[in-house]
């Protein structure tokens, strides 16, 4: 993992843009130390991701919500797949979105959030861990803009209110013979602006090179895993790029244990319109197109929508 970016963003931006903008345009990754979230938050955070998900599966599935495409509450084993995956993916998931106050002009986009009463303290932690989530995404997204030579709060407006999305999740241990290296996760790509991952400590998380070689990722304890999107790599027309990465199985014990993360894939706003930035555009810049209408496309792509 040499040579992706392993950067501190308690730093002055300017002085980690250009590293951050290097590792994203060739790995599409980039790791992110002392970003802000608290260890005692994401304990707390993973202990009540492991009670919700030890709740019986009638429970559990008490909290499907139906023609909702997944974006809130629970969604269990075999929903899920990557595009053009002929297989569902070995997971189930738990998301919290943006709450918006009554009347809010995007209310439309973001439903309410729903909560399982069934663990206490669920909402208020997961909660601040979104509040927190997002600081930290609009840190790393102040350096992206620097490294692109954009004012420095240019992508401030673009994800004010954005249908960020933060997913708590869990691959289920697997038996036999075939648990070592089996695929959790098929390769995929982000559908939105960035990613920022906690839980990737855990060995599994691969990204696909140039070259066509995968490389896993190996961040220390309590860094964040940050990947550009679909959405990022439109606007900037391919020069920051949404790679490829999976979940695989690690070998030895850890093959047969479950696996737990959370990620926050940070939206910019339904309403802003993905147009290629002017220094990023050439004869093949795609069409524009509202985040929104991009976000229903790629949805029906992976069965969630």
């Amino acid at each position: 993992m040499t040579d992706i970016a392993s950067v501190s963003i308690a730093r002055p931006l300017s002085e980690v843009a250009e590293e951050l903008r290097s590792s994203f345009a060739e790995y599409g990754f980039a790791v992110i130390r002392d970003h802000g979230i608290s260890a005692d938050l994401i304990a707390r955070a993973e202990k009540m991701s492991k009670v919700f998900f030890a709740l019986p599966e009638d429970v559990k599935r008490a909290y499907i919500l139906k023609d909702g495409g997944g974006a809130r509450g629970y969604t269990p084993f075999g929903t899920e797949k990557a595009k053009d995956a002929k297989v569902h993916d070995l997971k189930e998931f738990w998301h919290v979105g943006r709450d918006l106050p009554e009347g809010h002009e995007l209310s439309e986009f973001m439903a309410p959030n729903i909560w399982p009463s069934e663990v206490d303290g669920f909402r208020e932690t997961f909660e601040t861990l979104y509040a927190a989530f997002e600081e930290a995404g609009g840190r790393v997204l102040r350096a992206v803009a620097l490294g692109l030579g954009l004012e420095e709060g240019f992508f401030d407006a673009t994800v004010k209110d954005g249908n960020s999305v933060m997913r708590l999740l869990r691959y289920p241990p697997l038996e036999g013979a075939e648990a070592e290296g089996a695929i959790r996760a098929a390769a995929h790509g982000d559908i939105n602006t960035i990613t920022l991952l906690l839980g990737a400590e855990e060995a599994g998380l691969e990204l696909l090179k140039a070259d066509g070689e995968w490389l896993a990722i190996d961040p220390p304890e309590g860094a964040l895993v940050v990947n550009i999107g679909d959405m990022l790599d439109r606007l900037t027309n391919g020069r920051l790029v949404s790679t490829t990465h999976r979940v695989v199985n690690p070998k030895g014990d850890a093959a047969y244990r479950a696996r737990y993360s959370m990620p926050f894939f940070l939206h910019f706003r339904p309403d802003y319109v993905i147009e290629t930035l002017p220094s990023c555009a050439d004869d093949d810049s795609p069409e524009p197109i509202s985040s929104h209408d991009f976000l229903l496309q790629r949805l029906r792509e992976i069965n969630l929508a």
